[in-house]
């Protein structure tokens, strides 16, 4: 790394050949799965003893697990309504479902997220536009507008790396304008704008249940909704027999697929529910501690956090800045992992990620699995680059992302704010 000096603070660098700052080993970034503990045990054996596997039956009579969780979910949540199903790409499919997007429609998402919010747009026959983030990584509400057409029928806001996209803005857009709103909140389960829950505020909420994710059975995702003929037709989406199960009149069913979550995996997340709680605590205070311990070195270097449009509702998986230059972020990087901090930038065209749109090759040229393809069935010409978003790029190439697991000790985290220390440190001053 190119520095200003190798000494900071009487500490080398150890990409120089200094002592690395990481002494004890960083936990895994899984928050709800590395607490997986005797409670899930007990659940998952509950269930495999009474041998039902199945919400709706087994071989005797007893209370639905998802069922179960279903009403807790809502509950935590704040709706009316919510509904299991078998993965967060399926919660996505299913909320469109219900929204009645289908061949041509188009729905805006950010150009910054997991590649399944578009990948479901597709499968329902939909075109997705490709919005800019600003600063908070989330999408942007201007874009949002000006991308806006007569034929977008949604928008999908998603709450990336654990913190809230910016809705007041986004919702009066889309109100404006008669577009519906999901909320993709498979990133940032527990977080909150404005005192709501995220999930709560737009027509609908989806959220993943993916190991990765702050709860966790492995896979697994919900759809959340305060009205009730959006949560029917997502009922109907997400089991082939629901309309039957659930004796809806016969001129209001529709066949959907099977996505359905186990009795297994709901015993498993039933217990992970009551944990949401003290990860969310965890987690924020530990990014609280090593944020707060390099705030003003990283402001007379030039370092800028990431926004947060709500700083009590991030659920605070990941310490985000951005550095004035792409190479001084690469650099970061590599002087961090020299230290035993696990870094990254979020953006390098070198190397292949779903999470940027720069890399969604099959969205960008146009690939769907019939010979017709959404595009096909759209009156107008719309075409991708990968230099279509370039303040996206921009933005995630200079950024530097560092997880926070909700199991830092008090070692680790004086450990990381010593390495950062080390690392900003090291930059050319530039005030503040």
């Amino acid at each position: 790394m190119s520095t200003s000096s190798d000494v900071v603070q009487g500490k080398q660098l150890a990409i120089n050949g200094g002592e690395p700052a990481i002494r004890h080993p960083v936990p895994a970034m899984y928050p709800g799965g590395m607490r997986i503990g005797a409670e899930e045990e007990d659940a998952v054996l509950d269930v495999l003893r009474s041998k039902r596997l199945f919400r709706y039956y087994g071989p005797q009579q007893g209370p639905s697990r998802v069922a179960e969780l279903e009403e807790a979910f809502a509950r935590m949540i704040g709706t009316s309504f919510a509904q299991a199903v078998g993965s967060g790409t399926t919660a996505l499919t299913a909320a469109l479902a219900a929204l009645e997007v289908g061949p041509g429609d188009e729905v805006i998402v950010p150009a910054y997220t997991w590649i399944s919010t578009p990948a479901a747009v597709m499968a329902m026959g939909g075109v997705p536009i490709l919005a800019e983030v600003d600063d908070s990584l989330t999408l942007d509400p201007e874009d949002f507008a000006a991308k806006s057409t007569s034929r977008t029928r949604a928008v999908i806001p998603v709450h990336m790396r654990g913190a809230p996209s910016n809705m007041a803005p986004i919702m009066a857009i889309a109100r404006r304008h008669g577009i519906a709103v999901i909320e993709d909140t498979a990133q940032a389960d527990g977080g909150s704008y404005r005192g709501r829950r995220l999930g709560s505020i737009g027509d609908l909420g989806t959220f993943s249940l993916q190991f990765n994710k702050i709860l966790t059975a492995g896979e697994g995702g919900m759809v959340t909704t305060n009205d009730q003929r959006l949560f029917r037709r997502v009922l109907m989406y997400h089991d082939v027999a629901a309309g039957e199960r659930s004796e809806l009149p016969a001129d209001e069913r529709f066949l959907g697929i099977n996505t359905r979550l186990s009795e297994l995996q709901a015993a498993v997340l039933l217990v992970q529910l009551k944990r949401l709680d003290s990860l969310l605590e965890d987690m924020r205070r530990n990014k609280t501690a090593i944020k707060n311990g390099i705030a003003d070195l990283a402001a007379g270097k030039g370092v800028r956090f990431r926004t947060l449009n709500d700083a009590e509702g991030d659920t605070a998986i990941a310490l985000v800045f951005y550095l004035p230059t792409v190479d001084e972020a690469r650099s970061v990087v590599q002087a961090l992992e020299a230290e035993g901090l696990p870094a990254d930038v979020l953006f390098s065209p070198e190397n292949s990620d779903y999470h940027i749109y720069y890399h969604w090759s099959p969205v960008l040229n146009r690939r769907s699995w019939s010979a017709t393809t959404p595009w096909d069935l759209h009156p107008g010409e719309v075409t991708y680059s990968q230099d279509m978003c370039p303040r996206t790029l921009d933005l995630l190439a200079r950024a530097v992302h560092i997880d926070i697991s909700p199991d830092l000790t008090s070692e680790n985290v004086a450990e990381m704010t010593e390495a950062l220390t080390k690392v900003l440190g090291s930059l050319p001053d530039r005030g503040s």
